[in-house]
């Protein structure tokens, strides 16, 4: 599968399976190839794991592009870019991301209704739906399909209730969102209660939730998506810290852990090459 269109068709019909499916969040074209070859049926870029990669935690267009350009090239999988709010508050201007995702090869995207202000974290409700509104109408205007995942945010910001999250994944539904999804939700009883209150797809991200649910759990309630956002960074990078400092310490137990160069090679689909030593 490398045509874009037919991985658009595909992103489409995981979502219509009646049971969910993984997204796992790669953060860079070799994350994306080692994920690849694990057999998942699609991926998802993580926003922060590609402001992770440059050294700092804000996000920009530029990168973000650019970074699901080379994941979307490393990868014959279907991919759904995480544009944030789509870096612009007013909604014409946020849909103009939409097209940009789709030549950079994504086949689906996010539009947040985060605003990146600490003093006024989330868009009022008209604002909300009209942003999503005009991010769903440039979707309709590109030359393969594209699903747009509609993000309310206010559980992360201790903005609103439950009731008023889903009073705007009501709204989205209603404007033509493609996918769901209320990053906060923490327990099987939450995600519960929203996924009775919509019929779209829902995008449940387990890197807030309570990690003893399982997927079987998330199946029965009716999810679709499941995601892990930027987790797989963040695993990579407290291991990495962890190894760091125990190397400052003047240890280093931590090569027991290292992934064998023959199991990168194997998931960059390489051939397997001779090793030089040290490596």
């Amino acid at each position: 599968m490398t045509d874009q269109q037919a991985k658009a068709v595909a992103f489409q019909a995981l979502h219509d399976r009646p049971e969910p499916f993984l997204i796992p969040n790669p953060w860079d074209a070799g994350s994306a190839k080692l994920l690849t070859s694990l057999g998942f049926d699609a991926l998802a870029t993580t926003s922060a794991g590609a402001s992770f990669v440059l050294g700092t935690t804000k996000a920009t267009p530029g990168p973000i592009l650019e970074n699901c350009r080379g994941i979307c090239e490393a990868t014959d999988l279907p991919v759904n870019i995480d544009l944030e709010n789509c870096f612009a508050d007013d909604p014409a201007e946020a849909a103009k991301m939409i097209p940009l995702a789709c030549e950079a090869g994504a086949v689906g995207g996010s539009i947040e209704d985060a605003t990146g202000d600490r003093d006024n974290p989330i868009y009022d409700f008209a604002l909300t739906v009209e942003r999503v509104q005009a991010a769903v109408e440039a979707t309709r205007a590109l030359p393969v399909p594209f699903m747009l995942t509609a993000r309310a945010e206010g559980l992360l910001f201790g903005v609103g209730d439950l009731d008023e999250i889903i009073r705007r994944l009501q709204a989205f539904e209603e404007v033509g969102a493609d996918v769901l999804y209320a990053p906060g939700l923490k327990t099987i009883e939450q995600m519960k209660i929203v996924m009775d209150a919509v019929s779209k797809p829902v995008n449940i991200v387990m890197g807030f939730a309570e990690p003893t649910i399982t997927l079987p759990q998330l199946a029965e309630i009716g999810v679709r998506r499941v995601s892990i956002g930027a987790g797989l960074s963040r695993v990579a990078l407290n291991a990495a810290m962890n190894a760091a400092r125990e190397m400052k310490a003047g240890r280093f137990g931590f090569i027991r852990d290292m992934i064998g160069f023959g199991e990168v090679q194997k998931g960059f689909g390489e051939g397997l090459a001779r090793k030089r030593f040290g490596e």
